[in-house]
């Protein structure tokens, strides 16, 4: 078994190789603008590191938001063409579940990444496995009451700490493909589900088709 897993929802792009039994090769790097230019590297990178090539990847598992539409979408369409190029299976992990993972709190505690626009794509959990409800997107001082006295972690939790008191600076603030390997070789030794690779965005992209356009046409 060689999986691949990758992730650009949040500003990291983050890849990495788990050969079943842990993680073999990993790369990071933070940067909100370049998901596009950094990710084929990191993912060349990591198998040479591995010693391994493309052909000796047996699985594919990309992180599917929820996140920016842009970042969010290179790493699926990347993920979804290799796999389809290797004849490989290719599945979706909840990106807020693979940061959640990397905490390792076997307590109540909520996961909060940047949707922008100031809000927050955010969702509690009952331990670092199990979510509690659905992943949604709100402004922080919409949600202040239903965090309080939880525990918190991610960037959003950062950049909002007065509706985060909870906020623990020891916990991850991005999401790590490590832990995304991880959680997903767990959850395939349970049993447990899969989503498809289809991005998760939780709201319109700011982009729009221009309403009540002028036609112009030649004399």
């Amino acid at each position: 078994m060689l999986l691949l897993a990758l992730d650009t929802a949040t500003p990291a792009v983050t890849v990495a190789l788990h050969d079943g039994d842990h993680v073999v090769a990993e790369s990071h790097e933070v940067d909100a603008r370049r998901h596009g230019e950094l990710l084929l590297p990191s993912v060349d990178r990591v198998l040479r590191e591995a010693g391994a090539r493309p052909a000796d990847l047996t699985e594919i598992v990309v992180g599917v938001g929820p996140g920016p539409y842009t970042g969010l979408r290179v790493g699926l369409v990347t993920a979804t063409t290799l796999a389809a190029a290797l004849t490989v299976p290719v599945r979706g992990v909840s990106t807020l579940d693979a940061l959640a993972w990397a905490t390792g709190l076997d307590e109540p505690f909520v996961v909060a990444t940047d949707a922008r626009r100031k809000e927050v794509f955010w969702a509690r959990y009952a331990d670092a496995r199990t979510r509690d409800g659905e992943v949604r997107v709100d402004r922080p001082a919409d949600i202040a009451e239903e965090v309080a006295g939880l525990p918190a972690a991610g960037a959003g939790a950062h950049l909002y700490p007065d509706a985060f008191p909870g906020l623990r600076t020891g916990l991850p603030e991005h999401v790590s493909a490590a832990a995304l390997a991880e959680l997903a070789v767990a959850r395939a030794a349970d049993g447990g589900e899969f989503v498809p690779a289809r991005p998760v965005y939780l709201r319109r992209p700011d982009a729009k088709v221009p309403a009540n356009y002028k036609v112009v046409t030649p004399k």
